[in-house]
């Protein structure tokens, strides 16, 4: 079953008086790439919420935010001395060269990041294993969206490789009669240029034999359906990650319709390639979503 790399998931917990809120949202991306948000408090942890992440979504481009709800009650505050007195100094400048009244600073400055924090310095152990459990929650919630997206993914890659195989099946009963095109066609132009009775039927006969074999496709199609078939095997595994092993195959897929096509020298086959080339790229475009 496949897994998109698309998705959201959140979760709301209360651990001790705080109450947590943690919202994940996942978009497509060739690596685990994490923007974070959270409360300073929480910094500490950091390097711990980017593992669990990292463990629970694999891949994509995740943007993970955590907010510490307010609850009512009073919390005690500390207010960063040191940095509001770094904040003002430039405030200051700027308010008298802007001749503006000085008396707003004060309520600038602590609406500034970090001037006024929470008393909150950090989590105890038992706290952060009760933090840790939302956050995997949250994580839980947002895989079980890829999950679903996932089955309209995966219903649609069958369905353009079964539309690529359809056509394979119809380049190969066109096979012969591209053939017998091909030999009526040199056969008819010699006639016309040389006469009948002026080449050698035998020599034309081996010099056939040697260009069908040079423009002969049936080899490409063996493989054509092989990477087919093994495309649809690797939906079927349990494999969490397989978008970059899907992508591969589709390339290797794309390479046989390409030698097909360049091979062909015939119009009805050159349409089905054309086809083929519109489902294969249309593959591509489903795969970048797959985990």
């Amino acid at each position: 079953m496949l897994k998109s790399m698309t998705g959201f998931g959140r979760a709301e917990k209360s651990v001790g008086d705080k109450t947590f809120l943690v919202d994940i949202k996942s978009l497509n991306g060739k690596q685990f790439e994490l923007q974070l948000k959270l409360p300073a408090f929480l910094k500490p942890f950091e390097f711990d919420i980017r593992k669990i992440l990292s463990e629970k979504l694999l891949r994509g481009s995740v943007d993970c935010t955590i907010n510490l709800k307010d609850t009512g009650s009073a919390k005690p505050v500390s207010i960063n001395t040191d940095l509001a007195k770094a904040y003002y100094k430039p405030l200051a400048e700027l308010s008298a060269q802007l001749n503006l009244d000085p008396s707003h600073i004060l309520s600038t400055l602590i609406k500034l990041p970090e001037v006024i924090t929470p008393n909150s310095d950090t989590l105890t152990d038992e706290e952060w294993e009760g933090f840790k459990a939302i956050i995997i929650e949250a994580a839980n919630d947002l895989n079980t969206h890829r999950s679903q997206e996932g089955l309209s993914l995966e219903k649609d890659l069958v369905q353009r490789i079964n539309n690529i195989l359809t056509q394979q099946d119809e380049v190969i009963k066109l096979e012969p009669l591209r053939k017998q095109k091909i030999r009526d066609g040199v056969t008819r132009l010699l006639e016309e240029n040389v006469g009948k009775e002026n080449y050698d039927e035998n020599r034309l006969e081996q010099e056939l034999v040697y260009y069908i074999e040079k423009i002969d496709i049936s080899e490409e199609q063996v493989r054509l359906r092989t990477h087919c078939d093994y495309f649809k095997t690797l939906l079927d595994t349990g494999e969490d990650t397989k978008g970059k092993k899907l992508s591969f195959v589709l390339q290797e897929i794309g390479r046989e319709i390409n030698t097909t096509g360049s091979k062909a020298y015939d119009s009805s086959i050159q349409k089905c390639v054309v086809i083929m080339k519109d489902e294969l790229e249309k593959a591509k475009e489903q795969v970048l979503n797959v985990l």
